[in-house]
């Protein structure tokens, strides 16, 4: 099991390009994240959604994502409270303080999950969440050394120097935990170094004096992790503003508090003639964007509050208006429409919002989740499109007899009389080459040819991997495993 000394420290990317690495030496490797925070979901084969990491991490272990992955997925939709996912499914909403008394009931579904996996693999990558070191919120514990505990698992330690107190973070992160648990860590890696390594030597002679721990290695900065999609939004925060190559042609995307599946412009970012462009609260929308992209949401009404109390609505009626294009995502197509009904209280108190106004449909949020993968050929540009939804809403209007896709005869979103403005319920899109060609051809963009999203994603995985050949002791991390 790999804990961190604190949230983003690399924990997830380690365990994808451990995932790769492993399986390239012909064992057969899962990974399993037994709680995850995220509102960045990936839908699995078998129905159900797991965090986008846990979906990256299968992929670099070339297996199909599964629920058993990440049994407990929290999705936030309020600075206090959650949606649970267990196995795949809605189990309930849950407020912070109440969660921390369900812990106890969602061990035996982590536990179950992971002797599955267990069963079926000669290697079993897990990830933590956080750090061990809050052990104010010990009790109960799924997500760490509880975890461990529970399922008898060796600990190594994951420290980021790039954020400064690395030494401190590994000796306080050890002090704070009880004996028993101290027994269970059996070395440390050291992530996102720079500079020259020899320099970190005399500091790997304290930490063994202080802690008694192994160094198993010493990773170094890796730029090529922004080709990949984040686990969550903490990553996205710290690098607002441009993504990409810089590009000629501006993708604007309002940074809302609830933001979810934003993966879903890695491929956007990823194209040279493009820039995404994600913009902080307290700036205006550029009236120089070519697009303004409304990206899915976990808390659409709250949401679109949030963007109303930006004067982002303003911003843009005013690019509409002066000929601008918009594109809404999932919770960013609901807010496109007339009215947001959530008579249930699924995603906060119930009531109904006036949307933006730009699409004539109107959405009523429901107590059941859709969840599918979609395979088709968009009968527009005959492009093949592959994707998926993941939302609690069904949206109705005439705006829908313009669909913005056509999906294997089945209709799909909804495009504004005068071709502005659009939106539809599929994620992933964008990683479908030939149809973004399409689209940023609509656009006036110009794409590149020669750029195969998903194939990168599969190059990018192996250039991790070989970058932790070179840095990391795999055949003593393989050991402590083995010697489980």
């Amino acid at each position: 099991m790999f804990q961190g000394t604190g949230s983003d420290v690399g924990k997830s990317l380690l365990v994808a390009g451990l995932g790769r690495v492993f399986t390239r030496r012909g064992l057969r490797v899962l990974p399993f994240k037994p709680q995850n925070m995220s509102n960045n979901a990936a839908v699995t084969a078998d129905g159900g959604e797991i965090g986008r990491a846990q979906a990256l991490q299968a992929r670099a272990c070339r297996v199909e994502p599964r629920v058993d992955m990440n049994p407990v997925l929290l999705k936030p939709h309020s600075e206090t409270g959650a949606q649970v996912v267990v196995q795949g499914r809605v189990w309930r909403d849950a407020e912070a303080r109440r969660y921390q008394a369900l812990k106890p009931e969602l061990l035996p579904f982590v536990l179950d999950s992971f002797e599955r996996l267990a069963a079926q693999a000669d290697l079993v990558l897990v990830e933590g969440a956080g750090s061990p070191a809050e052990v104010n919120l010990r009790a109960g514990d799924i997500a760490n050394m509880g975890f461990a505990e529970a399922a008898d698992l060796p600990v190594v330690l994951i420290g980021d120097i790039d954020r400064g107190g690395v030494i401190a973070s590994i000796v306080g992160t050890q002090a704070l935990l009880e004996p028993a648990e101290r027994a269970r860590l059996k070395g440390y890696l050291i992530n996102k170094f720079r500079g020259d390594v020899g320099l970190f030597g005399s500091a790997i002679d304290i930490l063994a004096a202080r802690t008694g721990l192994a160094c198993l290695g010493i990773v170094p900065y890796w730029p090529d992790a922004a080709r990949l999609p984040a686990e969550d939004a903490v990553a996205l925060d710290r690098s607002l503003g441009a993504r990409g190559r810089g590009g000629p042609h501006r993708i604007v995307v309002p940074r809302l508090p609830n933001i979810s599946n934003f993966d879903d412009l890695d491929p956007l970012a990823a194209e040279p003639g493009v820039a995404v462009e994600f913009v902080a609260p307290g700036r205006p929308l550029p009236r120089t964007a070519h697009l303004i992209l409304l990206p899915g949401s976990k808390a659409t009404r709250a949401d679109l509050a949030a963007l109303r109390a930006q004067g982002w609505d303003i911003d843009l009626l005013a690019h509409v208006r002066a000929g601008g294009r918009v594109l809404g995502l999932c919770g960013g197509y609901q807010m496109l429409g007339r009215t947001i009904a959530d008579p249930r209280g699924v995603e906060g108190a119930a009531g109904e919002s006036a949307g933006l106004g730009l699409l004539d449909i109107a959405t009523v949020l429901g107590a059941e989740k859709r969840l599918a993968r979609i395979a088709a050929t968009d009968s527009l540009s005959r492009e093949r499109v592959e994707g998926y939804e993941i939302h609690m809403g069904e949206s109705r209007g005439a705006d829908q007899a313009r669909p913005f896709l056509v999906l294997d005869g089945r209709p799909e979103g909804a495009v504004s009389a005068d071709g502005r403005v659009a939106g539809c319920y599929v994620h992933g899109l964008f990683a479908a080459d030939g149809w973004r060609r399409h689209f940023l051809e609509t656009l006036g963009a110009r794409a590149d040819a020669g750029l195969a999203f998903e194939t990168m994603v599969d190059r990018t995985l192996d250039r991790l991997a070989d970058h932790l050949e070179t840095t990391v002791d795999l055949d003593r991390l393989h050991a402590i495993a083995r010697a489980r």
